[in-house]
């Protein structure tokens, strides 16, 4: 019962990501051809919001959901793992038409086919942690 509250923020957030047309293969392929604007704003947006809130959690010391200082990790910069890692993501988002976020949405939308990509995603994810170690971080 204490996990209600994430579950209407998860509900709230398909509806925006439906409403926005995010979901929708059609806006996801005017964006990999340079047809339209609409999910670079999204992106874009996405980005600014982000830099935004973790501006604010390192200022304000924000805690998490059990009282615990939030903390912010930096990385060195790693060109090759982001290019790979960024390739990677790019080529499974073409393939199939969806980004990791809205997967579970589509699959309500009856797209019913996108149960496989949330099983790639699943492999892909397991498969990262059985080579993790061998990986460039």
């Amino acid at each position: 019962m204490k996990y209600v509250r994430f579950l209407i923020m998860g509900v709230l957030f398909g509806i925006v990501l439906s409403k926005g047309e995010i979901i929708s293969w059609y806006r996801i392929q005017e964006m990999f051809r340079f047809q339209s604007f609409h999910m670079y704003g999204v992106i874009g947006s996405a980005v600014v919001f982000g830099i935004l809130t973790i501006q604010f959690i390192k200022r304000t010391g924000l805690k998490d959901y059990h009282g615990n200082p939030i903390s912010v990790a930096t990385q060195e910069p790693g060109y090759a793992r982001n290019l790979i890692g960024g390739t990677i993501f790019g080529l499974g988002w073409a393939i199939t038409g969806a980004c990791p976020g809205p997967l579970f949405i589509l699959v309500g939308h009856q797209g019913w086919v996108f149960i496989l990509a949330i099983l790639g995603a699943v492999a892909g994810t397991f498969t990262y942690g059985l080579l993790q170690r061998y990986l460039m971080h």
